[in-house]
């Protein structure tokens, strides 16, 4: 039978399968942590939405149903300052579609609540031990840090170019991501905010690849057994996969953002900064085509998405997606709805099958 001939972040992580389930905030759920490691992949838990309790509830659900290993995923973004011009702007672009729906343009909207990883999300790594924690948007500051090594856990985080995964390393990552123009989600870059240079998966993994000296994991538009091997040939050690598990039973996604997912074509997506105010790839709707895709009026991230909810909340009602995040990366149709368990296991046979045909 064959076996994985490259096993860095399989002894790295503990795991049988070098497949990561992207964290995926807002749509994973514990049951999908569960489902992927019981499979021998590496489940991940996105904390950036969640409160340090609602998190250790939802981490105390996945031990009491599998004991392997977990990566805990935070945010590591600085708060932005208040700009009362931009956020006025932002209103005003904003203030038509308050009157379509019959909303008062004046009534001050909530404040968007992803939270960036802090003291209280550093003691909750404390107290749960998981075995690998990631990072988006960089690292935290250096006496955080610290602390989440001292609890043996792995560091991991995103690169979108060589020069953050060059960065990653020299500040102490086990392991780093690269994240190609293609995946959904937010971009995890932090060096750089030029959108229009980033690289894709396939000219990134190996440039990567050849700059560090931990192991790479290739994510972006990899969602069947080809990718995995393409990845694999080109340098990376795992694969991190996150909208072919969007089409699992396990995922929390209202029944319009599956509708999109499901109907989505290779050039269905863009990069947009109008939901949260940082550039992120998901399905073209509405708000895309008439506000961005970029916009220079949408307030530092997460600000932008507070003015948008009421909007999306509306439309929602009626069952449409409008203005609603969509994220998802290009390579939707290549998904299959299988149970999550079930697309891990097909996954690694796939691709253990295809190198063995390959002769490698």
């Amino acid at each position: 039978m064959p076996t994985w001939q490259n096993r860095r972040i399989i002894d790295l992580f503990g795991i049988d399968v070098p497949i990561i389930q992207a964290p995926m905030a807002g749509s994973s759920t514990p049951e999908l942590a569960v489902a992927v490691s019981e499979a021998g992949g590496l489940g991940s838990l996105p904390c950036a939405l969640m409160s340090a309790e609602q998190a250790r509830e939802a981490i105390g659900v996945i031990r009491a149903k599998t004991k392997r290993p977990l990566n805990l995923n935070f945010f590591c973004h600085v708060p932005p300052q208040h700009d009362a011009v931009r956020n006025m702007r932002w209103r005003n672009r904003l203030a038509p579609y308050y009157v379509e729906f019959g909303l008062d343009p004046e009534v001050t909207p909530p404040a968007a609540g992803r939270r960036p990883f802090d003291d209280d999300y550093c003691a909750l790594v404390e107290e749960t031990r998981p075995e690998v924690v990631s990072f988006h948007f960089g690292l935290p500051e250096r006496a955080l840090l610290e602390r989440v090594k001292a609890t043996g856990a792995k560091i991991v985080s995103s690169a979108t170019t060589v020069a953050e995964a060059r960065w990653l390393e020299a500040h102490g990552c086990d392991a780093i991501i690269a994240m190609g123009l293609e995946a959904g989600g937010h971009r995890g870059n932090f060096l750089t905010h030029d959108v229009a240079t980033q690289v894709g998966t396939f000219a990134l993994v190996p440039q990567v690849a050849d700059a560090v000296k931990v192991p790479v994991i290739a994510a972006g538009a990899i969602a069947d057994a080809r990718g995995i091997v393409a990845a694999f040939a080109l340098g990376a050690s795992a694969v991190q996969i996150g909208t072919a598990y969007l089409f699992c039973p396990e995922v929390k996604l209202s029944a319009t953002y599956a509708k999109a997912l499901r109907e989505a074509s290779d050039d269905s997506t863009a990069i947009t900064n109008v939901f949260t105010g940082r550039p992120a790839r998901g399905i073209v709707n509405r708000a895309i085509r008439e506000l961005g895709p970029l916009s220079a009026d949408a307030p530092e991230f997460p600000l932008a998405g507070g003015a948008l909810l009421p909007l999306r909340t509306q439309s929602e009602q009626t069952g449409s997606g409008d203005f609603s995040n969509l994220w998802s990366g290009q390579a939707a149709r290549l998904a299959r709805e299988v149970p999550a368990a079930q697309l891990t296991r097909t996954l690694e046979a796939q691709a253990l099958a295809l190198f063995g045909a390959l002769g490698t």
